[in-house]
């Protein structure tokens, strides 16, 4: 059917207002943040309302036509960008309209949000009803709840909260027909039988659409101590990780792993002193919901325990956000340094420590002119390892990607890591995918694909790798 009479159609079931149709309105929608994928639509399409998604999935699904979904657009992987099988023939799907908070309930100590609400909104609204919501992302003035679920997201906190996984109670989501399922009662046990909301959760948009979901809530809270610790290498910060995870518990709410290199650019960046001089730099906080605990001197004593007394505590709210800022800034940083081979990765927090030396080692050998830009979550073992080419600020460094990628990703596996941490796999990394999963996970997840969404209209492309 003509891309005229598929318009022509939409234009019958949804408002003037949520469909785009204008070149120049569309193009942003297109291209993902690192310029790394374009797209090609016939439309962007943003509903208002859940019933105009079901509409929107029913017409699609019988028309066979494919739908990218999208949320805040913020992804490293290329997952909520129209992959280039499908150019010209497809919509986006944005949930941006989507915004709103449904429910606040306290007794459940829980908030129901729409999919499109900015990340940094969730946490305002949780934040006025003296509640605390804790995922934390360098991009959350402008990612949405439903990208963070569809991916599965991380974040600073995860050491004490967990990722969007552990986060939420309750999921309501369309599927490729169109039939909604709706389960946002805040149900803290239910073992009645298979669980189908985890299954949407890291998915990605291929196999429903989320359109809300009811999010965990905790405590404010109400003691905070932040503080920026030196090392001489990562086996001192694993340690350090390991003592203060047995002193603190469930109060180590972040700790953040920050290579040299990395903090030199930031701080450039954001024009802000280097906290410590060293190879290796930890960025820490401990919390409590109590006020006025002292945390300051167990910190200090468990530091002077293990002589990591190349510390910086934070004495004030603006030290505090000084040293997060080196920490947030780092990402804008590399800009400074042109485009860059990402690789958003975990391993074992006991291997983390041999997965660098080993990587740098072989890249020092392979291909002498890089250099690395590490940092991450020690915490949970998350790594962001950013590979630049001395003289390629351009695009022209992904020509070098496949290469360093196996080099990376070799050493991911043999230290029986996964190559996606919290980004997700997108476009990016299905190739990869049967590396890390087995034969029968992945005719698992075809399965499941294949019976959600038979048409594959759902976000194709993404995910999974191509079927044999």
């Amino acid at each position: 059917m003509p891309t005229a009479t598929h318009l022509t159609r939409l234009r019958q079931i949804l408002t003037p207002s949520e469909i785009l149709t204008d070149n120049e309105l569309i193009a942003p929608f297109c291209t993902d943040q690192r310029n790394r994928y374009l797209g090609q639509v016939f439309a962007v399409l943003q509903p208002h309302t859940v019933s105009s998604v079901q509409n929107i999935l029913r017409y699609c699904q019988q028309q066979h036509i494919p739908v990218t979904p999208q949320g805040g657009n913020t992804g490293l992987c290329g997952g909520a960008t129209p992959h280039a099988s499908i150019a010209g023939k497809g919509i986006i799907l944005s949930l941006s309209k989507l915004n709103r908070v449904r429910q606040l309930n306290l007794a459940d100590n829980t908030i129901t949000v729409e999919a499109g609400m900015i990340l940094a909104d969730v946490q305002a609204a949780a934040r006025d009803a003296n509640r605390y919501f804790p995922l934390s992302l360098a991009s959350e003035g402008s990612c949405q709840i439903g990208g963070n679920i569809a991916c599965n997201a991380g974040g600073l906190n995860v050491v004490r909260y967990g990722t969007m996984r552990d986060l939420v109670l309750g999921l309501e989501y369309v599927l490729a027909d169109g039939e909604l399922v709706s389960h946002l009662y805040p149900l803290h046990k239910n073992t009645s039988g298979y669980e189908m909301y985890q299954q949407i959760i890291g998915s990605e948009g291929t196999l429903a659409i989320i359109t809300a979901a009811t999010l965990k809530l905790f405590a404010p809270p109400q003691s905070v101590l932040t503080a920026w610790v030196g090392v001489e290498n990562i086996h001192a910060a694993t340690s350090l990780l390991s003592a203060l995870k047995n002193h603190f518990a469930e109060r180590l709410s972040s700790y953040e792993l920050i290579s040299q290199a990395a903090l030199s650019l930031s701080a450039s960046y954001s024009q802000l002193r280097e906290p410590t001089s060293a190879n290796w730099h930890i960025l820490l906080e401990l919390s409590d919901s109590l006020p006025a605990q002292d945390l300051t001197d167990p910190l200090i004593s468990v530091l002077e325990q293990g002589n990591w007394l190349n510390t910086v505590v934070a004495q004030s709210e603006n030290e505090r956000q000084h040293l997060w800022t080196l920490r947030e800034n780092i990402s804008a940083a590399q800009h400074n340094l042109g485009a860059s081979i990402k690789h958003d990765i975990v391993v074992p927090i006991e291997h983390v420590a041999e997965f660098v030396e080993n990587c740098q080692q072989q890249l020092a050998s392979t291909f002498p002119q890089t250099k690395t830009i590490l940092f991450g979550h020690l915490g949970d073992g998350s790594l962001h390892y950013n590979v630049f080419i001395a003289d390629i600020q351009s695009n022209d460094v992904y020509h070098y990607e496949d290469s360093i990628n196996q080099l990376i990703y070799e050493q991911v596996l043999s230290h029986h890591g996964s190559i996606a941490a919290e980004h997700g796999i997108g476009q990016l990394k299905n190739q990869w995918l049967p590396r890390v999963r087995s034969s029968a996970e992945i005719k698992w997840m075809w399965a499941q694909k294949q019976y959600l969404d038979p048409q594959g209209i759902l976000n194709p492309g993404k995910v999974l790798p191509p079927q044999a």
